[in-house]
């Protein structure tokens, strides 16, 4: 019997969209970093703890909620 290893992809989700996995070899927080160009609110997001899809890794961010003033 022999054991498969199989590596998961990782896909980042926020807001519904499906984010691009930019580097591997990034933790969560970093490629939050890298899409809070674009996505601002990001800079402060939380980070669910991933769950398995299939052979997906999903992370999914969300905007950290606060009160003004």
């Amino acid at each position: 019997m022999t054991t498969k290893v199989q590596q998961l992809k990782r896909v980042f989700m926020y807001d519904g969209q499906k984010l691009a996995d930019p580097d591997p070899a990034m933790t969560p927080e970093q490629v939050a970093e890298v899409y809070a160009v674009t996505f601002p609110e990001l800079a402060t997001a939380t980070i669910e703890e991933p769950t398995v899809d299939g052979n997906k890794l999903v992370f999914k961010f969300y905007q950290a909620v606060g009160t003004k003033g």
